[in-house]
């Protein structure tokens, strides 16, 4: 296995074997390039790509760049970040995705592929998959892992596109397969960039890894991530979001209301969610508005995140800052909004702000940060409601402005960072959209799913395991003054798949729901270490169905000679289940359905 790149030229002849319309990989543009040295290949005409590969942890990291030496214009309808050739597999791992139900791992066989080589090598065979739009995490995850059956070895890629992205695995005149990706290319995403002479362009990169075992491959993977980690975050930190207690209605007196009754507990931060500005009973409506509801908070939002502070917690605030609703005063003023084929982009109820222009970064600035910096805030909830789709006006193609736009709200989350130093920074996009490193490396933790009170939480809390460090995967735990017993247990435990997140009613819980509640905070502050810093060795689930499981899960993540063990019940659970003999530290119990435990355990 050996890495290349993929590249198509406007007006260059495509593969031939069928491919057209299927894939645009092996174009006379690719041919064309011949070796130089260097990790460079030069085509002759003025053009060099260079593939570039650098170790990163025990990963590696590789984007490819396209140098236009010549002096005509270039466009490129295809530009891989990688493309690795002469790959021996028999079975491919990929993660699909929709909305609160994230990370279902999805196991085939090349024959289930119907990637088998041709009789004579003629016809080109293809999988291609990908997402379209500016929510990355739709229908897969930008992660692909392959098995060799012969010599046991695991080879994973994992994507950081934040904007619309490919993936392909080809197979022509041998049984070895080429997988590339990157940039959705013209066929798919509707991608061209015309490079101008003496400009170069350059990819995003990829994170490439080997082991003996899909879970080796995907901690190589996401432990090749930089996240840029707030220090305030870096205890580990339990958050308390208001959004499930609310509904989209805080208010002062409920926020207070919360601050008392969290007090003194191990809540570091508490965050008020979506409702906050704009018109009553409007929090969707109104997003963009950012003027604080004075029904809500007559006095303000300082008042209240000084009192969430003199409670010995940090206050957070929501914003949806790149889209806006009808009742927005930039709904109208076309001039600030993404536009397609000349008209207002408009998805259901929501329009784009163009984050790359000045006047929408200079109106963000003030009601964004500006309001962080008055009200004294330190933890921003970035969310993220609706997608762009294909792309917009006011670029190469559509493809090429949608990758623009997103690179621009990419720099504004940079700019929030730099203008208040140590905030900590919320990545969210209807839960778990944007769950790509490019988003989350500029993030201190992002939401795993929006399936805030469903069965499915551990089952999607462990799967995003594969794709994300857990330290930076904030699980809900939705408490409800009518659980009982076992319906806290389940909801708690899943908490330490991640960091834990709590809402609902918890003014209204009993001392002895309360007691559980403290129960599991102080188990997760014990674990809180291997969750940060650990390797997932086991994620065993049984069940098959998010909505209606059968069975149960167990997920083992160790470091430094201790165990956490996290095991989930579901419905009509028949196998006996193991249980650690011995214990450092436990919480909850398998009772019954929808039951749930947690084991520390020594390993020496």
């Amino acid at each position: 296995m050996e890495f290349g790149f993929e590249v198509k030229i406007l007006g260059d002849g495509y593969c031939g074997g069928f491919s057209n319309g299927l894939t645009m990989a092996g174009s006379d543009s690719v041919r064309r390039f011949k070796e130089s040295g260097d990790g460079s290949f030069e085509d002759g005409l003025g053009h060099v790509i260079y593939v570039v590969s650098e170790a990163d942890t025990e990963a590696t990291r590789v984007h490819t760049e396209f140098q236009n030496n010549s002096d005509s214009e270039v466009t490129l309808e295809l530009l891989s970040s990688f493309a690795l050739k002469g790959v021996k597999t028999h079975r491919i791992y990929r993660l699909q995705s929709f909305w609160s139900a994230e990370g279902k791992l999805r196991v085939e066989t090349i024959e289930d592929l119907h990637l088998e080589k041709s009789w004579s090598g003629h016809g080109v065979r293809c999988e291609k998959f990908g997402t379209v739009g500016s929510m990355p995490v739709r229908k897969f995850f930008p992660f692909l892992a392959v098995e060799n059956f012969e010599t046991g070895e695991f080879t994973g890629v994992l994507m950081g596109n934040a904007a619309s992205w490919q993936m392909e695995l080809i197979c022509r005149e041998t049984t070895e397969l080429e997988i590339t990706g990157g940039i959705a290319d013209k066929d798919y995403g509707q991608w061209m960039k015309k490079v101008a002479p003496g400009e170069r362009f350059v990819t995003p990169d990829a994170l490439i890894a080997r082991g003996k075992s899909l879970e080796e491959v995907c901690d190589k993977l996401v432990k090749a991530w930089h996240p840029d980690i707030s220090p305030v975050d870096s205890d580990m930190g339990i958050i308390f979001n208001e959004y499930c207690t609310s509904w989209g209605n805080p208010d002062a007196a409920n926020i207070k209301r919360l601050a008392d009754k969290l007090a003194g507990k191990e809540i570091k931060y508490l965050v008020i969610d979506a409702g906050w500005y704009g018109l009553p009973d409007d929090w969707v409506e109104s997003v963009g508005n950012w003027e604080v509801n004075a029904d809500r908070f007559p006095e303000g939002l300082k008042g209240v995140a000084d009192y969430i502070r003199s409670k010995g917690m940090i206050p957070g605030l929501w914003f949806e800052m790149e889209t806006i609703g009808p009742h927005c005063k930039y709904y109208d003023k076309t001039d600030l909004l993404l536009k397609k084929d000349g008209y207002p982009l408009t998805v259901g109820d929501r329009r784009f702000l163009d984050m790359e222009n000045p006047l929408v970064l200079e109106h963000l600035t003030k009601d964004v940060i500006g309001t962080l910096k008055d009200g004294g805030f330190g933890y921003i909830k970035i969310d993220y409601n609706d997608t762009i789709g294909v792309g917009c006006d006011g670029g190469d193609s559509l493809g090429e402005a949608l990758y623009r736009k997103v690179e621009a709200t990419r720099n504004f989350i940079r700019r929030i960072r730099e203008e208040i130093p140590g905030i900590v920074i919320e990545i969210c996009s209807s839960g778990g959209h944007r769950l790509v490193y490019s988003m989350l490396e500029l993030a201190s933790q992002a939401s795993f799913s929006d399936a805030h009170e469903t069965v499915a939480i551990p089952i999607i809390a462990a799967n995003v395991h594969r794709i994300m460090p857990p330290c930076q995967s904030q699980i809900w735990s939705v408490l409800r003054a009518g659980d009982d017993l076992n319906r806290l247990h389940y909801s708690l435990a899943a908490t330490f798949l991640g960091r834990m997140c709590l809402s609902g009613d918890i003014y209204d819980f009993t001392n002895e729901q309360m007691a559980v509640v403290d129960e599991a905070m102080t188990f997760y502050r014990k674990a809180a270490d291997i969750i940060k810093y650990g390797k997932t060795t086991r994620i065993e689930c049984t069940a098959t169905s998010y909505n209606d499981p059968v069975g149960h899960q167990i997920v083992e993540r160790e470091y430094e000679g201790r165990k956490l063990v996290v095991i989930h019940k579901f419905k009509g659970d028949e196998a006996a289940l193991e249980l650690p003999a011995k214990a450092i530290a436990s919480f909850g119990a398998l009772e019954g359905d929808f039951s749930a435990c947690a084991y520390l355990i020594s390993c020496q």
